[in-house]
């Protein structure tokens, strides 16, 4: 079953470290539609955070490229998340998935973006085909305002 979008939106830019907070903020003025808590719009942003960061340090390994950012405020409450770069390609996706491993420890990164997204996110699913980029979507079920009042802690 398709779940009815309800607003959308699709930007791209540089692939640049200075970017990264700008996709951040663009994301969390988006899903603030939803009105989610300040806690769901933390764990949105970090998530968010860590897709377009892996993008530019893996992704594009400091040579030229873009990050395509697709958001979507679905039906059911929730917002979609979909991170995109055309860059090198995850080799094991199994490897780069567990925790502690990272492809760049000359960049001394921690190697939990991963376990990040998905302990922040309701679901995330990697496409990857090596020399042809990376796509990670990721979907936050927004907690809703009761009818009469807050029906939130």
């Amino acid at each position: 079953m398709t779940m009815e979008v309800l607003n959308y939106f699709t930007i791209s830019f540089p692939a640049t470290s200075r970017n990264e907070s700008f996709a951040r903020v663009v994301v969390a003025a988006f899903a603030a539609q939803l009105d989610p808590t300040l806690e769901e719009l933390n764990e949105v942003k970090t998530a968010v955070s860590e897709a377009v960061t892996n993008a530019i340090i893996h992704g594009y390994r400091e040579g030229r490229g873009e990050v395509v950012i697709s958001c979507s405020l679905r039906q059911d409450n929730s917002l979609e998340v979909i991170v995109k770069d055309n860059g090198v390609g995850i080799p094991d996706l199994e490897q780069a998935r567990e925790p502690l491993y990272t492809s760049r420890p000359d960049l001394e990164r921690s190697g939990m973006g991963f376990t990040v997204m998905e302990e922040f996110m309701d679901s995330v699913a990697v496409e990857t085909r090596p020399g042809a980029g990376t796509s990670v979507t990721m979907i936050k079920k927004i907690t809703a305002w009761e009818q009469g009042g807050n029906g939130k802690n």
